[in-house]
């Protein structure tokens, strides 16, 4: 029997210590794509180049997405590092990868050739974390998980991919938007026969 409480105490700790090494890697990453946005540290463009990147990538409108998607990788970073409200956590830098993922998803999945592979590793990497919980190294423990409960996990991941989900349509509406009216100009400048 000894040996068994130690071998599953052993076990525990183990669990513990992998989720704050999950959360401290992907939590990390996070917050500094989030702070690139928000605030142009690490060689990032701020809320205006940001916008600016937003615009051309089809969310309109650019300042707004910016701020919501700095807001989100920062915030949801910073709180599955922290490991509180991790459910919510999760699910909020879950859909901001959604999006994220959805501008490189005609280039295939790899990295090497423009394609989703990050946002969807750390997206499905926090939407695990949210779904399993922080583990006793977190503040989530430490308040007795007031903040991760499973009507919020399921709240939290319901409203995000609904949010997610009319954000990419609306990008998918300004991209189409685009495409007729370059078309409609190319066909107005094609010379005459």
């Amino acid at each position: 029997m000894a040996g068994r409480a130690k071998r599953q105490a052993s076990c525990t700790c183990s669990r513990d210590v992998g989720l704050l090494l999950m959360r401290l890697g992907i939590g990390g990453v996070l917050m500094a794509h989030g702070v690139q946005k928000l605030f142009g540290l690490f060689g990032g463009g701020g809320v205006e180049g940001t916008a600016a990147a937003m615009e051309s990538m089809g969310f309109e409108p650019g300042r707004e997405s910016a701020i919501a998607a700095g807001v989100g990788e920062t915030g949801g970073g910073a709180l599955l590092a922290l490991g509180l409200a991790t459910p919510a956590a999760g699910a909020a830098a879950a859909g901001t990868m959604a999006a994220a993922a959805s501008v490189n998803w005609e280039k295939g999945l790899f990295a090497m050739r423009g394609g989703y592979e990050l946002p969807l590793l750390i997206g499905l990497g926090a939407a695990g974390l949210g779904l399993t919980g922080a583990g006793t190294l977190s503040l989530d423990d430490a308040t007795g998980h007031v903040l991760d409960r499973p009507w919020l996990a399921a709240a939290a991941f319901v409203g995000t991919a609904g949010v997610a989900t009319a954000v990419i349509a609306r990008r998918n509406q300004v991209l189409a938007r685009r495409a007729d009216a370059a078309a409609a100009d190319a066909e107005d400048s094609a010379p005459a026969e």
